[in-house]
């Protein structure tokens, strides 16, 4: 609810700008041209995910998982590391904020292992993870539209190296900082009950699946999906054929489950209005205000420069934004991708840098789990700048191989 008004607020915001000549009808109907898609995919896309949650996929990959753990705390982490890599890879670090979040909480709590360094390595993840792929972050999906719709291959080779310093670094962190929880061993014993003061939500990620075929079919689903999503076919596309061939399913198996709330209303009412305000406000002028602290250049330090201004602005305002009215100072595929480290790996420190860290906060509170933002900041303040310099050092390497194709 607070995100659909603050959406509305910002939606209004945008209108009068509109209305009072700020910002022409020419440019907005640019920015849907560019939008429009985007925001189709990441409907599709919650609408695939909340149905597979539904399902009992991302609960039935959890079992597993804390079975692979084999009693280790170690490799337990590293087993739902690897799961949130992949799932904010391929499908969103929103994915990996709402849906993933519940099922390590439980998992955790279920194995009597500290919840922290488990919840840390997922929002993290989230963020960090979703530099690979066009799919992995709203913001890559717009930068491929300012590459001249780049491929997901040519998007993959350009940001593999900065990719991988970021999930690498954070989890080297929390592996030092968190290691004695992480050396402790757990009872691998599947629990059968259900503690009678767990939550519904904790009830629901462990309780066993019911309906085989609605898993298979959702597994076989999303087994089609993931290679469709990064063959060079429009991501709306693919992602709207899955997101239809599961209504069809669950029309016949769970009826119950299909609702306009599947939907993201909310997150679809914000984002608008963020875009359009955002729009009045590059159209004004704002780029060029921060020309200055962004540079110009492709050494290190200069595409450093720029993803330091990513990196603020992100947690100044948003990531979303924050890549918005840069944008127009990347120019070069090189630039491009040192932006895109800024505001995918950088917003670790306030709450509101990322819509994601919000989705996970909030699913961290209904399952009674405490974090303080200031620690949060204090984790994040150290953690970024080492993320961020070894991301764009992998780039400065590795980049200039890439960076000069279209």
């Amino acid at each position: 609810m607070r995100l659909a008004i603050i959406g509305a607020v910002l939606l209004v915001a945008g209108a009068a700008a509109v209305a009072a000549g700020l910002l022409p009808w020419a440019e907005v109907g640019a920015l849907v041209d560019r939008v429009a898609p985007i925001m189709l995919f990441v409907v599709a896309m919650t609408v695939v995910t909340e149905l597979a949650s539904e399902a009992g996929l991302f609960q039935w990959i959890a079992r597993r998982l804390r079975r692979w753990g084999r009693g280790s705390s170690l490799l337990l982490w590293l087993l739902l590391a690897l799961f949130a890599t992949l799932s904010t890879i391929f499908l969103s670090l929103d994915t990996t904020a709402v849906l993933l979040t519940p099922v390590v909480v439980t998992v955790t709590r279920r194995a009597g292992l500290p919840v922290l360094p488990f919840a840390l390595t997922t929002v993290w993840l989230a963020n960090t993870a979703s530099l690979l792929l066009p799919i992995s972050n709203l913001t890559n999906l717009l930068a491929q539209h300012h590459l001249g719709g780049m491929s997901p291959a040519g998007f993959a080779a350009l940001m593999w190296a900065p990719a991988l310093a970021a999930i690498l670094v954070p989890l080297a962190f929390i592996g030092v900082v968190f290691r004695r929880e992480l050396r402790k061993k757990y009872a691998r014993i599947p629990v059968g009950r259900i503690r009678p003061d767990a939550t519904v939500s904790e009830q629901r990620d462990t309780s066993p699946v019911t309906d085989r075929v609605l898993l298979a079919s959702t597994a076989v689903t999303l087994a089609l999906l993931l290679p469709a999503l990064v063959s060079g076919i429009p991501i709306w596309i693919s992602a709207l054929g899955a997101a239809l061939a599961l209504l069809a399913v669950f029309a016949v198996r769970r009826r119950s489950a299909l609702s306009v709330w599947l939907v993201p209303w909310s997150l679809l009412l914000f984002t608008s209005g963020l875009f359009l305000v955002v729009e009045a406000t590059r159209y004004l002028g704002a780029p060029a205000l921060l020309g200055q602290l962004a540079g110009q250049g492709e050494g290190f330090f200069e595409l450093l420069r720029l993803a330091a201004t990513g990196v603020v602005g992100s947690n100044a305002l948003n990531n979303l934004p924050a890549y918005l009215l840069l944008e127009p100072l990347a120019g070069t595929p090189l630039r491009t991708a040192a932006l895109l480290i800024g505001v995918n790996a950088g917003p670790l420190i306030t709450p509101w840098a990322s819509l994601a860290t919000l989705l996970w906060h909030d699913r961290l509170v209904k399952m009674n789990v405490l974090i303080t933002w200031k620690g949060y900041a204090l984790f994040g303040l150290m953690v970024v700048p080492l993320t961020v310099a070894a991301a764009v050092g992998a780039l400065a390497v590795t980049g200039m191989t890439v960076g000069a194709g279209p």
